[in-house]
C-alpha cells in the first residue's frame, strides 16, 4: 500500500493571482522533494471545456442552477479521472479551484448553499483549503477589461461575503492577497508545510 496523498485547494476571487500562487506552491513543493501536481477548476475534461466556452466565456450569465449542476458534474469527472487516482498514488493534488468556488459564486447568486453541498456530496473533502483574499475593488481594476460575466464588484463583493464565512468556520484558511507575489507564496508555502509537519 502506497502511502496516502494529501489534497490541497486554493480558492480566491477572479483576479487575485491564485492561479499563479497555486502553479507556485506545486513547484516549491516538488524543489522540497514532493511529488505534488496541479490541477484546475473547471477541469480539462469535456464537461470543464463546456463550462469555459459556454458559461465563463458568455455575455450572458447562465442560470445559477445550470451552472451549480455543470460545476458539480465536471467535478464529478476531475475527482473520478483526476484527484483519487493521484492521491492514491500517494500524491499531493493542488487545485486551483475547487467545491469552495461552487460555494461562493452560486450561493452569491441566491443559491442554498445546502443544495449546493448535496449536488456535490461526491466531492473529495480537502485536507487543507486556502483562501487568497483580495479586496473585490481590487480584483475588478485588474481584471479590465477582460471581465468575464461573473466579474462585477457587486457579484465579487457577494462571493467574497460567502468565503469569509468559510474562513470564520476554520473551513478556510484566509493569506492576505494584496502583498507582493513573492510574500504571498511564502505565507501560502508556510502554512502548507506546518500542516504537511503535523501529519507526520
Amino acid at each position: 500500500m502506497k502511502e496516502k496523498g494529501l489534497f490541497i485547494c486554493v480558492e480566491g476571487l477572479d483576479g487575485c493571482g491564485k492561479t499563479t500562487q497555486t502553479r507556485l506552491l506545486v513547484k516549491k513543493l516538488r524543489k522540497r522533494g514532493y511529488n505534488a501536481i496541479y490541477t484546475v477548476e473547471p477541469s480539462q475534461g469535456k464537461i470543464g471545456r463546456f463550462i469555459r466556452r459556454y458559461c465563463l466565456h458568455s455575455t450572458k450569465r447562465t442560470s445559477a442552477v445550470v451552472e451549480a449542476l455543470l460545476f458539480a458534474a465536471d467535478r464529478y469527472e476531475h475527482v473520478t479521472n483526476e484527484i483519487a487516482p493521484a492521491l492514491k498514488e500517494g500524491k499531493i493534488v493542488v487545485s486551483d479551484r475547487y467545491v469552495y468556488s461552487s460555494f461562493a459564486y452560486q450561493g452569491a447568486a441566491g443559491l442554498d448553499l445546502k443544495w449546493i453541498e448535496t449536488i456535490n456530496k461526491h466531492a473529495v473533502k480537502p485536507d487543507l483549503a486556502i483562501f487568497v483574499d483580495v479586496k473585490p475593488e481590487v480584483v475588478v481594476q485588474r481584471l479590465k477589461p477582460k471581465r468575464s460575466v461573473m466579474e462585477n464588484l457587486e457579484t465579487q463583493r457577494k462571493v467574497r461575503e460567502v468565503y469569509m464565512k468559510f474562513v470564520e468556520n476554520s473551513e478556510l484558511i484566509k493569506i492576505d492577497g494584496n502583498k507582493s507575489i513573492k510574500d504571498v507564496a511564502d505565507a501560502i508555502l508556510k502554512v502548507t508545510l506546518e500542516f504537511l509537519k503535523n501529519l507526520s
